[in-house]
């Protein structure tokens, strides 16, 4: 798709524009521009009592870790290489896998489900940080401000505009970040010169002489990763604004994050024990008067990041659900703009486990301990699915293989740094991003197995079968249109269980029998269908041809179809019976949905069955088939029927006895 509106905004991706850099500053970095709100504090609180290092030196070598970590790892991989894997525009790791998968490597699903569940436990973080860190300075004024119950109702505002849509809010993202990115550059600009020599950190000699010689090196390092946890949403991001203006804004954002950061620590060269007396120095290099202003200002670039982190995760979730990741759930776009969704139940699941978060952590230093350490998973996941994609795009040996040594050097280090975090909290986040994962893994397991129960049968050996059915007056008329939702890969095949239900459950019959399938399209964008006339006005197979950013209400689209086969005589346009004809009333339509719920446990191994449980678990987290679909409730059948008919006991029990009663 080349063009995408967002917040009122019209650009064509593939093309650098000044709207689509203004967006871009609105929507892809909020996560990483909101960092310095908590980076250099946790930096300090991370330097050991009675470290031998002197104190100037220890911030400039972290400040070099900062800048050469926003340079390896958000500049070079995902600016420059990752935007470039991209599924017809569209980012993230589940795009990338899509890219993939196709390669002779089934163990790659295992990859994107980690993957995809620890970006969702990140982003249930992200949030809580963001928001209390503004919060926080508040205490400036008033040490006994409320920042608990005041991050929670914010976020609670957030979450419930959620099901409101955001494009009347959108076209603000980008003014407001652009003034948050410029507040960043002119803030951390007036405190370099108080210490110019601050500039050295450049030098990566400093971060090595950082890394090699100081004692608390590893937590050190699990406070520097900070800066660059945004990089992930960065790329996935990708299919909101295009690679080209998410290059060019990216270039103005790293300055004025770079520009902040050397300010910080230009600052806390002769304030570092403010820090320890709870000042932010984010705050700390504000003019006094200027602090209200900014922490104004800072809540609504935390809101603002918050904001895509929440849309990430409703478009991941889409994802997953197009590739049979995670169970279908009911999908609505408030704003009435492609690529913007809710997702009720993801929604109000992300505002829990953010509460949650928030109460439990009560301080966003504590939340610092617990931050970062899913998302270096997340970052390592990335990077295996990248090297599959370089080789499969033909890229020089050599540079795979030095790309592999940086990156998983690099990320594995920074996984070693922030893992030691598990016991302060980081054991929450990966909690919650192992849940994720279980569930993704035992739905997209669970449903191989069904898969492997299932019958499919030939059409055509049913076909007398419905004729005469059709003509039989005696089997009472069930529906003049009646639709099966079908997963059959095959045009000239149908589930057993569809045959069973028209035929063995209860007679059905119709005038028209359709068989809807869905077939996934790699193609975020495509929204097509074709039509397979099976038995010549009695039975047809339509197929949507969808990609995975179009929503699945299927409902409406049978109704398109429907119209057009009326348009060209295919089927009646009235109904059949007379009296209602006469008064050009359309036929009646009837859907048939089959859970099939059972299969005898003697099939299944141990492992089969334990998945099994946990996708039927998991399966109450989706919403129900008709919903998911956009099939109304009011003409919809669901019925249960045996997932497979197989023999189960090769003995026929006998017969002892036959015993009649006389009345």
């Amino acid at each position: 798709m080349a063009e995408v509106t967002e917040g009122g905004h019209h650009f064509d991706l593939k093309k650098l524009s000044f709207v689509g850099v203004i967006v871009s500053l609105g929507i892809v970095f909020g996560d990483i521009g909101t960092s310095p709100l908590y980076v250099m504090k946790a930096i300090v609180n991370a330097r050991k009592e009675g470290a031998t290092m002197p104190f100037d030196e220890y911030i400039e070598g972290a400040l070099s870790c900062i800048i050469w970590t926003l340079t390896l790892q958000t500049t070079l991989k995902y600016v420059i290489i990752a935007l470039r894997a991209d599924n017809k525009g569209e980012g993230g790791i589940l795009a990338l896998y899509s890219l993939v998968k196709k390669l002779k490597k089934k163990w790659l699903y295992i990859v994107a489900i980690i993957g995809a569940s620890t970006l969702v436990a990140d982003s249930v973080i992200t949030p809580s940080l963001t928001v209390m860190s503004a919060i926080e300075g508040l205490k400036i004024y008033n040490p006994e401000t409320p920042v608990v119950l005041i991050t929670l109702v914010i976020l609670f505002i957030v979450f419930v505009v959620q099901q409101f849509g955001t494009a009347s809010i959108g076209k603000f993202f980008g003014p407001v970040m652009v003034t948050w990115f410029l507040v960043l550059g002119i803030s951390g600009s007036m405190h370099i010169f108080d210490h110019i020599e601050i500039i050295r950190a450049f030098n990566p000699m400093y971060a090595y002489n950082l890394i090699t010689h100081s004692s608390s090196a590893i937590v050190i390092m699990g406070a520097v990763f900070l800066c660059t946890t945004g990089a992930e949403a960065l790329y996935s991001d990708l299919g909101h604004c295009g690679a080209k203006n998410i290059r060019i804004s990216w270039i103005f954002v790293k300055l004025m994050l770079i520009l902040n950061y050397l300010g910080q620590g230009s600052w806390l060269l002769d304030n570092y024990h403010q820090v320890h007396n709870g000042v932010n120095p984010f705050f700390g290099i504000m003019p006094e008067w200027a602090v209200l202003p900014s922490v104004i200002l800072a809540t609504a670039a935390a809101i603002i990041a918050s904001q895509a982190v929440i849309t990430g995760s409703f478009t991941m979730f889409s994802e997953a659900m197009s590739i049979s990741f995670w169970p279908n759930q009911h999908i609505e776009y408030p704003s009435g703009i492609k690529g913007q969704m809710y997702i009720p139940r993801i929604n109000w699941g992300l505002m829990a486990f953010c509460f949650v978060v928030v109460v439990f952590f009560q301080k966003s230093e504590h939340m610092e301990a617990a931050y970062g350490l899913t998302i270096t998973i997340t970052m390592l996941m990335t990077t295996i699915l990248l090297l599959y994609w370089l080789s499969r795009t033909r890229v020089n040996k050599i540079f795979i293989a030095g790309f592999a040594l940086v990156y998983l050097f690099l990320e594995s280090g920074f996984f070693y740094a922030n893992v030691i975090k598990f016991v302060d909290g980081g054991w929450l986040t990966m909690v919650l991003g192992g849940f994720i994962a279980v569930c993704m893994y035992a739905w997209y397991n669970g449903r191989l197995i069904k898969a492997n129960f299932i019958q499919y049968v030939k059409i055509d050996k049913y076909i007398s079968i419905l004729k005469d059915m059709k003509l039989d007056e005696t089997i009472p008329k069930y529906a003049t249109n009646l639709a099966y939702l079908s997963r059959a890969k095959r045009n000239d095949e149908v589930e057993s269980k569809i045959i069973y239900s028209i035929i063995k459950k209860q007679p059905k019959r119709a005038d028209h029998y359709f068989i809807l399938s869905i077939v996934n399209q790699e193609d975020p964008y495509t929204f097509k269908y074709t039509v397979d006339e099976i038995l010549p006005g009695t039975v047809y197979k339509i197929n949507f041809l969808l990609g995975f950013k179009v929503d699945r209400r299927i409902n409406d689209y049978f109704n398109m179809v429907l119209r057009d086969l009326m348009a060209d005589g295919t089927i009646p346009s009235r109904s059949s019976h007379p009296s209602l004809r006469a008064h050009d009333i359309p036929p009646d339509l009837k859907y048939v949905i089959i859970d099939n719920t059972y299969i005898n446990d003697i099939l299944l191994t141990v492992k089969q069955k334990i998945t099994l449980n946990i996708y039927n678990f998991v399966k109450y987290i989706g919403s129900d088939d008709f919903k998911a679909w956009g099939v109304s409730s009011h003409n919809v059948e669901v019925e249960s029927a045996p997932i497979t008919e197989l023999t189960v006991y090769d003995n026929k029990i006998e017969q002892s006895g036959y015993f009649r009663h006389n009345s």
